[in-house]
């Protein structure tokens, strides 16, 4: 099938064509005729416009060969012109299913926090196993749902640190790495191996959403950017890297102000200030965490 822009409000009935003329396009909606074809002489009609304005550019090669037709009239034949263009080998998209998968573990959960990342990784693992692709786990954490006995092939109990990691994917080798599925620290690690080059260095493949994504909307800045590309209204909005750079983005934007720590999840980081002393105990906070701050207009109280 084609694409085209369209606009005709009639077709010529197929069954009155002469014996020379055939049915050149046919639509897939309601199977009108939109096109005839010679089969001797240079002549070709269709019913849609190919690329008369803005549109999809399916047939635009139609153009091509009535401007061939024009130079070379006896020479050319436009059916085969047009069959020749319409020739489509159908190469099958095969996924590539990959044969070993690392997950990066929810590491360790204080007392009393949610143990959401433990389900969801041990859900992704068994998800994995159902499909008969060999899981390696990283997580230190020994107390954890993804760490049981007989859950995951191989669990390794080290640090969720760059380094460490390196070291698995060098010893294991794994088609592919699921890095949203340890949290906070999960996403930190990946961002950094990529940084480093190391998926690309052992030929690793991302699964699920891309690192330039999780960056993307892990960044506030970038965030803010990308909303207010598409028209979504966004509350104004600063990046800060220290605490006088947080101050003097609260001083621009007007108290009170809310910030929020990049890169990291759960709120951690985050606040509303209504002085100057408030922000700079959140900002100082905020940046033990994450190397970026940003300072928001508060909307507190809005509807």
């Amino acid at each position: 099938c084609f694409m085209t822009s369209q606009n005709h409000g009639y077709a010529v009935d197929s069954s009155t064509l002469p014996d020379d003329w055939d049915v050149l396009f046919t639509n897939a909606n309601d199977q009108t005729n939109e096109g005839i074809i010679h089969n001797k002489r240079p002549y070709f009609s269709v019913q849609f416009h190919p690329e008369h304005t803005a549109g999809p550019e399916d047939l635009e090669f139609l153009f091509d060969i009535f401007l061939d037709l024009v130079k070379n009239p006896n020479k050319l034949s436009p059916k085969q012109l047009i069959s020749d263009k319409l020739k489509f080998t159908d190469h099958p998209y095969g996924l590539k299913t990959p044969k070993k998968v690392l997950l990066i573990g929810s590491g360790g959960l204080s007392i009393g926090q949610a143990g959401e990342f433990d389900y969801s990784g041990s859900q992704a693992i068994k998800a994995l196993r159902e499909e008969n692709i060999q899981t390696v786990l990283i997580n230190p954490n020994i107390a954890t749902v993804q760490t049981s006995k007989g859950l995951a092939d191989k669990v390794y109990f080290l640090p969720l640190v760059a380094d460490y990691v390196e070291q698995v994917i060098k010893a294991e080798r794994p088609d592919g790495v699921l890095l949203t599925f340890g949290g906070q620290t999960g996403l930190n690690c990946g961002i950094e191996l990529e940084k480093k080059g190391v998926f690309k260095k052992y030929n690793v493949e991302i699964l699920g959403t891309p690192i330039q994504t999780i960056i993307d909307t892990e960044d506030r800045k970038i965030f803010s950017e990308k909303i207010s590309a598409i028209g979504e209204k966004v509350a104004p909005s600063l990046a800060a890297h220290s605490v006088e750079e947080a101050l003097e983005a609260a001083e621009k934007l007007g108290y009170p102000v809310m910030t929020r720590a990049a890169f990291s999840l759960g709120g951690l980081g985050s606040g509303f200030a209504n002085t100057k002393e408030e922000l700079k105990k959140l900002a100082t906070m905020a940046l033990a965490h994450s190397s970026q701050l940003i300072v928001d207009k508060s909307l507190k109280g809005w509807k």
